[in-house]
Parts: C-alpha cells; sequence; structure tokens
C-alpha cells in the first residue's frame, strides 16, 4: 500500500497542474485589448463575458452621442441589427412544438408569393433562392411611406424579380426570408409578430429592456446609443443617420423579421442562458436549430434556424450590422460561456476585437 502512495501523489500534481486542465479567462489581458481600441478611437460599445450564466466582465466605453459626448454605459440599448433573426427563428420553433406548422410546409401554404416549392425550413436556413426585397422596394416603392411586411410582400408579387436559384441549391444569406418567417408566425397564431415576441419571448424572460421600437420610440430612450461612422474627411465620428445610406431604416421602418431588435448586452444573456432550459421550447424542439442544413446535393450548410454554427468546436453565433453599429452574439456550449459585443461606431476594428476575446475565452491557461 505504501508503495502506491507516491504514484498517487504523482498522479494528482500531474493532474492539477496540468496546463490544459484550466480554462479560466484572463480578465486582464481582456481590459487592455479593449481600453486599448477604446484609447484610440477605436471602439465604442459594451462588452459583456459569462461563465456558466454569472457575469464575469461587462464593460463600456465610448459614447452614447459623440456629438455631445455624452458617455455609454452597461445598460446603453443597442441596435442588434441581423441578431435579430435568432429571436424570429425561435417564435416559429415555439409554434412548431404547437403543432400550428411543420418546418416543410411550402410557404404557399400560408403567405402569396410567386416562388413555388420554397420550405419554412429554407427561409429559416437561407437556403430558399429568394430575391433581395430591400432591392425591390429601392427601386419602386414611394419612399415618403413607411412599408412593412404587407407592402413587401405584395411588390414582390408586384414585380416579381427572378429567384437566384433553385431552393435547397445552396447557402445565400436573405433578409426576405425572414421577412417571410415574420408573416408566417402572424398568419398561424393570428397574432401580430412584435406583439408575439413581446409577451412570449422578452417579457417572459424579464428581458425589459429589449424591444422591437419604431424610429419615434427609439428616440424618446436617452439611453440609446446611437449608431456613428467614421468620416476621415472631418476626422470625427458622425451619425450614421446624417448620410442617405441610412435612410433604408425610415422607409422601411415597419418590417419585421430580419432585424429592428434593440436591446441590453444584460438582457441577451439572460435570453442566452434561457436557451439552456425549457422555458421557451423543449430542448429536442431547439437542438433544430443548431442542426446544419443538407442541401440537395447532399452537402452541408452550417447555418440552422437563426444561428451559424461551428459544431467543431461547439461554439453558435451569429452577428448584426446596420448603419453604424456592429453587433455579436457567440455561445460556447461545451463550457456554458458567453460572449457579447455590442459596438455602436462600426468600427473596421470589430472583426480583430471579435477575434481576440473568443481567443481569450478559448485559451487555456496554467495554473
Amino acid at each position: 500500500m505504501k508503495k502506491l502512495i507516491p504514484l498517487l501523489i504523482v498522479v494528482l500534481c500531474a493532474f492539477c497542474f496540468n496546463p490544459v486542465f484550466s480554462q479560466r479567462i484572463n480578465y486582464k489581458k481582456v481590459d487592455t485589448i479593449i481600453s486599448n481600441l477604446a484609447s484610440n478611437n477605436k471602439f465604442s460599445g459594451v462588452v459583456l463575458i459569462a461563465e456558466e450564466g454569472k457575469l464575469k466582465y461587462n464593460k463600456a466605453v465610448g459614447y452614447i452621442d459623440y456629438a455631445n459626448q455624452k458617455p455609454l454605459n452597461k445598460n446603453s440599448i443597442f441596435e442588434l441589427a441581423s441578431v435579430s433573426k435568432q429571436f424570429t427563428a425561435m417564435t416559429i420553433m415555439m409554434v412548431k412544438e404547437k403543432g400550428l406548422l411543420n418546418y416543410d410546409d411550402l410557404v404557399e401554404k400560408y403567405i402569396n408569393i410567386p416562388y413555388k416549392g420554397i420550405t419554412i425550413r429554407q427561409l429559416l436556413t437561407h437556403t430558399s433562392g429568394l430575391p433581395d426585397y430591400q432591392a425591390v422596394m429601392d427601386a419602386y416603392w414611394d419612399k415618403s411611406k413607411v412599408a412593412g411586411n404587407e407592402d413587401i410582400i405584395h411588390y414582390l408579387n408586384k414585380y416579381a424579380p427572378p429567384k437566384l436559384f433553385e431552393p435547397g441549391e445552396k447557402y445565400l444569406y436573405s433578409n426576405t426570408g425572414y421577412i417571410l418567417l415574420a408573416s408566417i408566425l402572424e398568419k398561424v397564431s393570428g397574432r401580430d409578430f412584435i406583439e408575439f415576441c413581446n409577451t412570449e419571448i422578452f417579457n417572459k424572460l424579464k428581458m425589459n429592456q429589449t424591444a422591437i421600437r419604431s424610429l419615434a420610440e427609439k428616440a424618446t430612450i436617452k439611453n440609446f446609443a446611437l449608431g456613428h461612422v467614421y468620416v476621415p474627411e472631418r476626422n470625427a465620428y458622425i451619425r450614421a443617420d446624417s448620410f442617405p445610406s441610412s435612410n433604408y431604416t425610415i422607409w422601411l421602418g415597419n418590417r419585421k423579421g430580419p432585424g429592428r431588435v434593440s436591446s441590453i448586452a444584460d438582457d441577451l444573456l439572460k435570453w442566452d442562458q434561457a436557451l439552456y432550459t425549457n422555458q421557451l421550447v423543449s430542448q429536442t424542439t431547439l437542438a433544430d436549430a443548431f442542426a446544419p442544413m443538407h442541401l440537395n446535393n447532399g452537402a452541408i450548410s452550417n447555418y440552422g434556424f437563426g444561428w451559424e454554427l461551428r459544431l467543431g468546436e461547439n461554439i453558435v453565433w451569429h452577428n448584426g450590422d446596420n448603419p453604424g453599429y456592429k453587433t455579436i452574439i457567440i455561445r460556447f456550449l461545451k463550457s456554458n460561456k458567453t460572449l457579447i459585443i455590442l459596438c455602436n461606431n462600426a468600427t473596421d476594428a470589430f472583426e480583430n476585437l471579435t477575434a481576440e476575446l473568443k481567443n481569450c475565452i478559448q485559451a487555456p491557461l496554467v495554473r
């Protein structure tokens, strides 16, 4: 028995001091990365990191409004842009779980469109081949009016631009598909899409600062982070809504489905953690959201239902990009870690920042 004791000590020491054994995040390094960008005027926004749902890092830098130098805070509300798509996908999963539709139902069963043979699953996974609705509206819509989903669907029928490829042939990101998903939700549930999201998701999860807001509603919120873009000629960040390129957010201001959710980092953490539970849908139903799509030729597309997939790394994520905003949520499923970055100065350093913080979260450290 005495001979076993030294061996046991060696094994325990090797286990305890194995560098791979500990995967603690170096938050000092995280803070240095963010502080350096902020000091060089390269990042304005909020960064949140959580481990097993517990908030470990939450920092705000930069300004709500550069012109007035009003500082951001941790509860500043940001436009999420396409990060919104995961909520749209969830509404479809919720009504599917209630038996109100099936993923392989054809879209024309619910919505009159000139494109036949497209399934709900193909809308969810961006494999529908639908044309870009914004191009149609930009060409023909009276921009003194504000368009919503009914207007968009009417114009798709009226002008019927050709589909881009046969349904299921390949992956191509499609905002049009998520317009149709929101309208299908309204059709099968008999409820307004915004009301459904508020009642069944945001209120249920106590995401008290999250909503699908109109421009007028956003204007009343003092803590709403305004989107900015850098103008080299003026050596300054200017409000993105000062430029014509942002005008579509006005004349397409009533669209539902592909974007328009605004939120705070803390609320997104509540959403993230709810996805580990059965609060919204069962884990069996949720598993479909994180499953890759099989294309017609048998190839795999790594986009699920509102989520980009990196299943080899046990990561699901989605980013968003609106005039003046860049956003992302990354969920590290195996370790239950979360990275949320909300940015309101559309910095060209955003992708590098995301990659560096992702590496900090994944890199093992010696104890």
